[in-house]
């Protein structure tokens, strides 16, 4: 706690803590994805809290997220180990975010709402703005938005659920995409094919839009994770 004090941070209530969890997995997501930490490398919790400048607790929620990306590994009696992912792994998982975000899609196309069609157009229309200003990390936000707005389009419970639980798992990957230089106005124009499918609703379409989409996420991924060297 003093450590979080003397840099400057909110008292380590939950939001804060939460917060500050998220922004060491983030930045550990990056280092183990650049290849700066690589596979069965172990993760010292004291020598990040040092580095961090921040007390341990918000370390050992980091981890945690990132063993629930699949990025790092808890073994017991031997603390955190940098995991391997092989192209094969990442591709089957891709395969499956593939499919679910595309049944997501066809089913918006039937079920949004006019206003929910609305305030898709919008999103990705500020998302264009953002792919042409080469705005990455606003990007990269936005498209969280974008493919959120469509999962809740959906109107299936379950399926939103599932949808952003997979998300979730992907999440340090299609965060790494938008490293591959063209990728922002790439992803945008595959956005573009999807929504004018949902506006038209175009079940079908919009199904195979987002099929083409995320496969291309997928690659272009595994593209940056290999030419990284994690």
């Amino acid at each position: 706690m003093a450590a979080d004090v003397a840099a400057g941070l909110q008292p380590p209530d939950r939001q804060s803590r939460g917060t500050l969890a998220e922004t060491l997995r983030r930045q550990l997501a990056d280092d183990i994805l650049d290849g700066r930490l690589l596979p069965g490398v172990r993760l010292d919790e004291q020598e990040l809290a040092a580095r961090f400048n921040v007390s341990r607790t918000p370390v050992r929620e980091a981890f945690k997220l990132l063993a629930a990306t699949g990025l790092v590994q808890l073994r017991p009696n031997k603390g955190v180990v940098v995991a391997s992912i092989t192209p094969e792994r990442l591709a089957e998982m891709f395969e499956v975010m593939g499919e679910i975000e595309a049944a997501c899609a066809r089913l918006a196309a039937r079920r949004m709402t006019e206003a929910e069609r609305k305030a898709l157009s919008a999103l990705h229309a500020e998302a264009g703005t953002l792919a042409q200003a080469g705005e990455r990390e606003a990007y990269d936000q936005m498209n969280t938005r974008f493919h959120s707005s469509i999962y809740a389009g959906a109107h299936n419970a379950f399926m939103e659920e599932t949808a952003q639980a997979i998300r979730q798992r992907l999440r340090p990957f299609r965060h790494a995409q938008f490293r591959v230089t063209g990728r922002l106005t790439l992803s945008w124009l595959e956005h573009d094919a999807v929504v004018r499918a949902i506006l038209c609703s175009d079940g079908e379409a919009a199904y195979h839009a987002m099929r083409i989409h995320v496969t291309a996420v997928g690659g272009a991924s595994a593209d940056y994770v290999g030419r990284s060297g994690g």
